[in-house]
Formats: C-alpha cells, sequence, structure tokens
C-alpha cells in the first residue's frame, strides 16, 4: 500500500477522495480498513477546514425551525413566554436566555451551537427594505 500524506491542496484532496472510493469496501480491522479511516479522517479534517459553514444565528436557526415544522408565533410563545417576549427576540431587541436556549434545545429540537452564537443586529435601514419588499 501506498504512505498516506497530508491534504494540503485541492490535487491532494481529490487523490484522497480516490483512495476512499476505492477502499470503501474494505473490512474493518485490516490494513485496508485501517488506511480507509485514516484517508477518511483526513478528508473531513480538510474539509471542516477548507469549507467550514458556522451554524446559524439564533433568530434565523428559530425561524427556519418555525417555516420548517409550520409551527407559529403562538406555539413559540408556548415555549418562550409571553407574546411581547417573542416580538422582542425575533426583532432582535431581546437576546435569548440560557433557558430558553435550552427549552428551545430540548422541545424544538435546535441546536444548542446555533442557540449560542452571538444574534446579529440586523440595522434599521436593512429592516426597513426588508419590510418594504
Amino acid at each position: 500500500m501506498m504512505e498516506i500524506n497530508p491534504i494540503k491542496n485541492e490535487k491532494d484532496y481529490d487523490r484522497a477522495l480516490e483512495d476512499v472510493a476505492a477502499l470503501m469496501d474494505a473490512k474493518k480491522d485490516t490494513p485496508a480498513g485501517d488506511r480507509l479511516d485514516v484517508l477518511v479522517t483526513l478528508v473531513e479534517a480538510y474539509e471542516q477546514k477548507r469549507w467550514r459553514i458556522d451554524p446559524p444565528d439564533p433568530i434565523d436557526a428559530i425561524a427556519f425551525r418555525m417555516e420548517q415544522r409550520g409551527l407559529t408565533r403562538r406555539d413559540l410563545e408556548k415555549v418562550l413566554g409571553s407574546r411581547s417576549r417573542v416580538s422582542e427576540i425575533l426583532n432582535r431587541r431581546r437576546p435569548l436566555t440560557l433557558e430558553m436556549m435550552r427549552r428551545l434545545h430540548a422541545k424544538w429540537g435546535i441546536p444548542a451551537e446555533s442557540l449560542l452564537q452571538a444574534t446579529t443586529r440586523k440595522s434599521r435601514s436593512k429592516r426597513r427594505r426588508s419590510k418594504a419588499a
């Protein structure tokens, strides 16, 4: 078997993907299976470094989950509290508390990593433009 080298560029990445494809049927705890494990780890590390996708803003994550599951503001009120509190949170005037994050994670399955991100504040001009559209 050939030696395993670090993935430093696209050419190395493509070569590693070819090797992974060739080893897909390798049995566990064999030299080929071990090689596959190492190559997959290298490929995943390269992809994470090269094409990292940051988690969404917490409010965007909540809005996405609501849209995804057909949930309403009233459903969100059941998780976070009053209508005014939900309005303040969705309009980015009030941050999520740790307890709110815990409830959203437990009840709606929103990844904690997304809820822990800093909420981005949209400028007033952007909010006005988006409302006018």
